[in-house]
């Protein structure tokens, strides 16, 4: 059985993530080590497994390939990749590539030699219907079968022997030397086939449980998944069906897709599809959805379905951005995930759970899917083993509904989404569904719970410290808040006395700008709070433990305070 089955996978579009110049200067720069600074994030998250696209040296968008067997330069370079890989495994964390082996782009070594060459060159056969009865669109005395009509993307001629064997000695380089666990491989609806037979057999020469999957935006999954070829495909099916049933208030689209593929009977049921609801191609699901209110509603979807589930990076603070005719970079920006503007937290906290929840039962990773009840805008579906079975229910609309079904059980049902809370169950169940809500109800005698709280939700803002609402930190002590500050590191402490803090304005030893407006009581435990509001936004009110907000740090070597007073 492959680790995918038991993985979440996180997906980064490197070049956009660490905001890399669109045109390739050639100025060795080491902008992905930031991607370590996240590595708190990833697990908090229930981040098992990261997918990078492109990360090979390109021209300029990563998917016109310079050099297989090197980093891109806006990146890093193999050194500085090595330690990045090392140190997610250490932590965790698989990696999975992008492998783009349909076509390469124009500076390309064998390309550059028959551009400069033309049919002197022995690289002539190295590419898709290469003639020199014409020119290019390029102005080149030949011409050549670019990838959709683009010819600055020239398609490699995957039955020559040669581009085979460089393409998987390539391969064999990266999971040689950087342990990789994984490849996407891009474009595979185009690909000749007899390609992915070999690549799977040099990749499970290596590794039995490496993990291979196709972009496949239409057509029979099963043409690159049969017996011998790929294990997965992009399920762009479903992708569109999320969505699209959340924004017509027609679930009855995604239930007909979902037992299409695996219900009873469905054409896909042995293939363990790539699931996802945004990526580096398609709008964001927060602009594309109408409503926001689905957007828990979305992810409980996406992480409940058969299939692994697959998080766009930022999409999980619910980050929007629309393709345009033009460009694709609104859908891939440079983000610090430790300090995302208006984040939502909610939907991050919900996320995280739901990872917990996955990887917990059996059902969601292995089970068989079965639709229970459908209506526009509710909707119940099991998945079950023969040791587990568990109840998916979704309420769409903007108000509280009763949902019933036919568990054809007599149990009790825990919701593991929410708090643990208990049903009764003998045959027919109804239950209280709030507006835009998912429960996630797993069958058994009473006994059965999931602990989700003791993993605090990594948060995208101070990279240091946990602020908590006023009403959240009076109230309760609750790990997640709309705007928490969290980090990856913690600051070192030193033993002082903390000095006595008055209203007026402080800053941050990160730079922002608050300014303490009273101070309050915990009402369990009789802490005492300092109340502060962000200077930037007055609306966001923070309360944090007095002698922490008091104290003297250590960073970087020098004692400073947490907080300084500036006025």
């Amino acid at each position: 059985m492959s680790f995918i089955h038991e993985s979440v996978i996180y997906n980064i579009y490197p070049l956009g993530y660490c905001g890399a110049p669109k045109e390739n200067d050639h100025i060795q720069s080491y902008r992905l080590d930031k991607v370590l600074d996240s590595i708190e994030h990833f697990k908090q998250l229930g981040v098992n497994a990261i997918l990078f696209n492109p990360v090979f040296e390109s021209s300029r968008h990563g998917y016109d390939t310079i050099d297989y067997r090197r980093v891109d330069c806006r990146l890093g370079d193999n050194e500085s990749f090595k330690k990045i890989c090392d140190t997610l495994r250490e932590n965790g964390i698989r990696v999975i590539l992008d492998g783009v082996f349909n076509h390469v782009g124009r500076e390309f070594f064998a390309f550059k030699d028959v551009r400069e060459k033309k049919w002197d060159s022995p690289y002539c056969g190295w590419f898709q219907n290469l003639n020199f009865n014409g020119s290019s669109p390029f102005g080149d005395p030949f011409w050549y079968e670019g990838w959709a009509g683009h010819y600055d993307l020239v398609k490699l001629n995957l039955q020559n022997p040669e581009v085979v064997k460089y393409l998987l000695d390539s391969v064999c380089f990266w999971i040689d030397e950087f342990g990789i666990d994984g490849l996407r491989i891009d474009a595979a609806d185009v690909m000749d086939c007899g390609f992915f037979r070999q690549l799977r057999n040099t990749c499970k020469s290596k590794k039995p449980d490496f993990w291979l999957y196709g972009e496949m935006v239409g057509g029979d999954y099963n043409r690159v998944t049969r017996e011998g070829m790929l294990d997965s495909v992009t399920n762009y099916e479903c992708y569109k069906g999320i969505y699209s049933s959340h924004n017509d208030h027609n679930y009855f689209e995604i239930a007909h897709s979902l037992n299409r593929q695996f219900g009873n009977g469905g054409i896909y049921r042995g293939i363990y599809t790539y699931n996802f609801v945004d990526n580096h191609d398609v709008n964001r699901v927060a602009s594309e959805l109408r409503d926001k209110n689905h957007l828990c509603n979305v992810y409980t979807l996406l992480f409940t379905m058969p299939g692994v589930p697959s998080i766009y990076y930022g999409s999980e603070f619910a980050v929007e951005g629309k393709r345009t005719w033009e460009s694709d970079y609104a859908l891939r920006p440079c983000l610090d995930l430790n300090n995302v503007p208006n984040a939502d937290m909610k939907l991050c906290a919900h996320i995280s759970k739901l990872s917990r929840v996955r990887l917990a039962l059996e059902a969601l990773k292995y089970g068989k899917f079965e639709n229970v009840n459908i209506m526009n805008e509710k909707l119940v579906y099991k998945r079950f083993t023969d040791n587990q079975t568990v109840f998916v229910m979704f309420n769409l609309t903007d108000r509280g509904e009763n949902l019933g079904f036919d568990s054809r059980c007599s149990a009790k049902l825990t919701d593991v989404l929410n708090g643990n809370e208990l049903f009764d169950c003998n045959g027919w169940c109804e239950i209280f569904m709030p507006p835009y809500s998912s429960r996630i109800l797993v069958v058994n005698d009473g006994s059965f719970a999931l602990d989700l709280e003791p993993e605090k939700v990594q948060t995208p803002v101070d990279n240091s410290d946990k602020e908590l609402s006023v009403e959240e930190a009076i109230e309760a002590e609750s790990p997640v808040t709309e705007s928490i500050e969290k980090g990856s590191t913690e600051p070192d402490l030193i033993e002082a006395e903390p000095e006595e803090i008055t209203p007026g304005i402080y800053r941050h030893f990160k730079g922002n700008e608050y300014e303490v407006i009273g101070f309050a009581r915990h009402s369990e435990t009789e802490e005492k709070l300092v109340l502060y509001r962000n200077m930037k936004n007055p609306e966001e009110i923070w309360a944090r433990p007095y002698e922490m907000f008091a104290e003297t740090i250590l960073r970087d070597g020098k004692e400073i305070k947490r907080f300084e007073r500036i006025e």
